[in-house]
Formats: C-alpha cells, sequence, structure tokens
C-alpha cells in the first residue's frame, strides 16, 4: 500500500534522496519564514523601528512555549518513519494516528500556558516599557495560534515521516502569501499595527493546518485509518514520549537560553533590539537550506535505521554535509560583501542598518558549524537518541547564559557580545553533536540497535 508521493528511503543514492525530499522541505520552510519575514518587514517600515523591537522581543518566549509541540511532533515523525522503513503498515498507522492524541493534547495545554504565562516572561526579561504593549498584544494574539501550528505540524510530520516533503508545500506556500496579503491589509489599511500582524499569521496558520490535513485524510492511504487504528496504544505513544520529550526539553532549554540571551539583548535599548531581531530573522532564513537537509537526514536515517540498514545510515551524514558545505560558501561571501544591505530590507534606521550589518558579518563566520549542528542532529534524532537532544540542550543553555556574562568584560566588546555569543554558541555544540554522533557510531558498530 503506497502512495507516488511516499518515498522509500531505504534503496537509492543518498544524495539523490536527500536532494529530492530536502528540496520542497527548503521552498516551504523558506514560504514558513515569509510569516515571521513579512511580520518584520511590514511592521519595521510602516510603524517603526519600535514595533519592530516589539516583535522581536516575543520570538523566544514564542519558541519556548511552542517547543513542546515540536518536541512531540519530532518525536513521533522518528517513531512514524522507523515502522514505515521496516515496512509494517499496520504500526504505521497506528503511529500516525496515537501522534495525533499527543500534539493536541501538548498544544492545548501549552496554548493556555503561554496565553497566561507570557506577559509576566516578558516583564521577567526587562522588556522595555515603550515596546511592552505592543510586545504583549502579539505574543498574545500568536498564542491564540498554538492549536492551530499544531495541526500543520502534526500533518506535515507524518507525511514527511512517509518520505513526502511535497504535500506540505503547496498548502504553506498558499498560507504564506494569504500572510503577506493580510499584513499589507491589516497594518498599511486598518492601521492596526502588530495587532494586525498577529492575527493575519493566525489567519494563514489556521488555512495552512486545515488543508493540509484535510488533503492527507482523503488522499493519503496511511491516513486512512480505520476504528482499530484509533485505538490508544501505550507502546506507540510512550515511544514517541521517550524520542519527543528529550527533544522538547533540548529545545525548551535553548528558549530559556535565548530568552536569558534577549534580556542582556533588552539592556542595549530599542536600536540594538531591532538590529538584534533583524539578524535573527536573517539567521532563521539563511539556517532553512540546513533545516531541509535536516529534516530529509532525519527521515532517511529512521527509514534505513527501520531497516537495519546502518551503512546507509554512515553515508547519509557524509553526504549531507558535503551539500551544506558548498551553501555555507556561497552565504559566507553573501553577508560579507552585502550585509548592510540586507538588513535595510527590514528597517530605514541608520543605526540599526549598521549594528546589523556587522553583526551579520560577525555570525556568518561560524555558519558552518550550524552545518555541523543541523546533520549530526539529523542522524542522532533519526536513530532516537533521546540522551543526545539533552546534551545539546543543557550545551546551548550553558553558552547562551555564561558567555555573555564573560564577553561583556572585556572592554571593546559592549554590544558586539550579543553576536560574538551567538556564533561561539554554534561553534561549541557543534563540535559537541559531532562528537556525539562519533560516539554512537562506535557504539552501533559494536552492536546494531533494534528499532523501536
Amino acid at each position: 500500500m503506497k502512495l507516488s508521493r511516499n518515498l522509500n528511503m531505504t534503496t537509492g543514492n543518498p544524495t539523490g534522496l536527500l536532494f529530492t525530499f530536502a528540496i520542497p522541505m527548503l521552498i516551504g520552510n523558506l514560504f514558513q519564514q515569509a510569516y515571521s519575514l513579512a511580520d518584520s518587514i511590514v511592521v519595521g517600515h510602516f510603524v517603526g523601528a519600535n514595533a519592530l523591537a516589539a516583535i522581536g522581543s516575543t520570538s523566544s518566549t514564542t519558541f519556548l512555549f511552542f517547543s513542546v509541540c515540536s518536541g512531540i511532533a519530532s518525536g513521533s515523525s522518528v517513531v512514524t518513519s522507523q515502522y514505515f522503513g521496516a515496512d509494517n503498515v499496520r504500526k504505521t498507522k497506528s503511529a500516525i494516528a496515537n501522534s495525533a492524541y499527543l500534539m493536541f493534547a501538548a498544544a492545548l495545554i501549552m496554548g493556555l500556558a503561554a496565553y497566561v504565562a507570557a506577559p509576566s516572561v516578558l516583564r521577567l526579561l526587562g522588556t522595555p516599557d515603550e515596546i511592552l504593549p505592543d510586545a504583549i498584544a502579539y505574543i498574545r494574539i500568536s498564542c491564540l495560534g498554538v492549536p492551530l501550528v499544531a495541526v500543520y505540524n502534526y500533518a506535515s510530520s507524518m507525511l514527511r515521516a512517509l518520505g513526502d516533503s511535497r504535500t506540505p508545500l503547496f498548502f504553506l506556500i498558499i498560507a504564506s502569501i494569504l500572510n503577506i496579503i493580510l499584513d499589507v491589509v491589516f497594518v498599511y489599511f486598518f492601521h492596526m499595527g502588530v495587532v494586525g500582524v498577529g492575527v493575519a499569521t493566525v489567519i494563514a496558520q489556521l488555512v495552512s493546518g486545515a488543508s493540509c490535513i484535510l488533503y492527507a485524510l482523503r488522499h493519503n492511504p496511511y491516513f486512512m485509518l480505520g476504528k482499530e487504528d484509533w485505538k490508544p496504544d501505550r507502546k506507540v505513544m510512550w515511544h514517541a514520549l521517550r524520542l519527543g520529550l528529550p527533544m522538547a526539553m533540548q529545545w525548551s532549554m535553548i528558549a530559556v537560553s535565548t530568552s536569558v540571551l534577549q534580556g542582556f539583548v533588552n539592556s542595549f535599548g530599542p536600536a540594538a533590539m531591532a538590529a538584534y531581531t533583524a539578524t535573527c530573522r536573517l539567521d532563521q532564513l539563511l539556517q532553512q537550506p540546513y533545516g531541509s537537509v535536516n529534516a530529509a537526514l532525519a527521515t532517511y536515517t529512521g527509514q534505513n535505521y527501520g531497516a537495519k540498514r546502518m551503512d546507509r545510515v554512515r553515508d547519509g551524514l557524509k553526504h549531507g554535509l558535503l551539500m551544506c558545505t558548498v551553501f555555507t560558501l556561497v552565504m559566507f561571501v553573501a553577508v560579507q560583501l552585502f550585509g548592510n544591505q540586507i538588513i535595510s530590507i527590514f528597517v530605514n534606521d541608520a543605526e540599526v542598518i549598521r549594528i546589523g550589518g556587522a553583526a551579520l558579518r560577525i555570525t556568518s563566520w561560524f555558519y558552518i558549524f550550524l552545518a555541523l549542528i543541523y546533520m549530526c542532529r539529523g542522524v542522532l534524532n533519526g536513530v532516537g537518541d533521546a540522551l543526545f537532544s539533552f546534551i545539546n540542550g543543557v550545551v546551548e543553555v550553558a553558552c547562551r547564559i555564561f558567555l555573555p556574562m564573560l564577553l561583556v568584560l572585556i572592554p571593546t566588546m559592549g554590544v558586539w557580545a550579543i553576536w560574538w555569543t551567538t556564533g561561539a554558541t554554534w561553534m561549541i555544540s557543534g563540535l559537541t553533536c559531532f562528537v556525539r554522533y562519533l560516539y554512537w557510531r562506535h557504539k552501533a558498530g559494536k552492536k546494531i540497535m533494534q528499532p523501536v
């Protein structure tokens, strides 16, 4: 029982498979970034630098509350891909059904928690008074979208576990275009400010999530579930939680650390905050190719791990790293030459452009370590190395909390400590990921671990 869009990655050339899977993912991720980019560009130009800083000040807090849902989605995806790779149709369907229970329970809990706690968290981070009302309004509207994001994340993660990275792309493109149009309508014509961009994003998320899940239920045979498939399976849910919760913990710790770093950024005032927001948006955009190959590699690894093809797992990392290295060199040159021009896309303020352009040139020296992080993470998540997620989270927390304290002691460092912290964190985390991969490979060489 297979649909043409489902891709079996246990045979064939690794580079071709990763490329075939990653390209739709990349296009989709770029359109998904259009959500935040459109918000930032529209607000930065039509409302002002303070409004841009307000949106940026909520990023790490929003990421914190969304991380649990993302972790559950990733853990469920790994379990599903392993059953699919083992050609176990019954267990694959059971994993898809039971993942729905976990995803939507997590979304409701985290959405409510985020709505209640977000204002207190923003105040705790020292968000300046002049942007606090806008920041609270924007994050509370975003919290309403948590269940809607969960619908899309659930459907897309299950489809990608089956090797189908194209179907989610179609609906994401439509939603992204809708989001941009609504941004302009609500902000430029209706003068709704940050509230307008928040409402536009929620509506776009509703469209992408509902469309994707309805299409999957009607057209993908693995989503055509019977009564038996919907029966709660404690073993499947436990496996998904065993993998997903450490990933959620990892991202939560990263979110906490970025929240602490955001507090450090806030101490330098609105100009630095706006520059940091713009550079973060650019970093997120530039990381999309890495993230796309990471998702492809996680699915590739999960399927081959389920099929007990450990040789192909090792080959996958080599091919993924080669692809990302080429991209890294291109982006490094582009950012070094055109950093200021890139920042000017987001804001007209000369001081923000000056700070942001220089900041991009600092972090671009560390892009190669981002490639290492994403590739090792894809393999280790694909084989279900839950301990790795915890280790990686601890490392990033420690770096983002303690490095600013040390770097700011350097007399000439000042505001640049923000971006040197980011780059150094990528470097230390990347090396940690690679060491963990070498440990796993050594262990797997002695004993082939059984899939779930």
